[in-house]
């Protein structure tokens, strides 16, 4: 994979790829183990469409539901959303809600993202996870489980996914800046890119 694959390239009009801001080592070291552990990780939908199909049948054609198994597939569902988060912001899969950044150069572009993640993302994202780890550990300290009977125990599994999701995002959006800067500033320096392999 070459350092211009690892960050996803985005395809302009007539399919023609649009140009990119330029790579470090440091932001490309951030971006492949996110894009590694996303991969990881996206097999959990697997487990979770298992779950949901066995839900759906023992609901609906064996007539037993079971509230564990419902709640696991919700858990499953929840924990691949939010711990992918940060693979689609590395691989710039996420939805822009911008509709005229393509008019922009990549330079006001660059200037428009960088000072959204240093002012506004990145803070809200540290006082998001902060909150939440001790929401998680709470939730842990008191043995928490599912209100149900036969629910699932360990809730604080489920609620410390939150925050850990959420700080992977935060690592996902300082790689981002690290690469504005680059291309801003010209540091951190960029690594050569390499011609992607047809």
């Amino acid at each position: 994979m070459s350092v211009n694959d690892s960050a996803g390239s985005s395809q302009g009009p007539e399919g023609h790829s649009a140009p990119e801001l330029p790579t470090n080592r440091l932001s490309h070291r951030l971006d492949m183990a996110i894009l590694l552990f996303g991969r990881a990780i996206s097999w959990l939908w697997l487990a979770t469409m298992a779950v949901v199909l066995t839900n759906v049948v023992n609901r609906f054609i064996l007539g037993r539901g079971s509230i564990a198994v419902e709640e696991l597939s919700w858990h499953l569902f929840g924990a691949t959303m939010i711990l992918t988060l940060a693979y689609a912001v590395v691989s710039d899969d996420h939805v822009r809600v911008d509709v005229i950044r393509e008019k922009f150069t990549l330079r006001t572009q660059a200037w428009i993202e960088l000072a959204g993640i240093v002012l506004l993302a990145l803070p809200i994202l540290y006082l998001m996870a902060e909150a939440l780890f001790e929401y998680g550990y709470r939730a842990f300290q008191r043995g928490e489980r599912s209100q149900a009977p036969s629910g699932l125990p360990y809730r604080f599994i489920i609620k410390t996914l939150i925050p850990v999701g959420l700080t992977l995002v935060a690592v996902a959006l300082f790689s981002r800046a690290l690469r504005c800067s680059t291309l801003l500033f010209g540091f951190p320096r960029p690594i050569r890119q390499t011609t992607p392999r047809q």
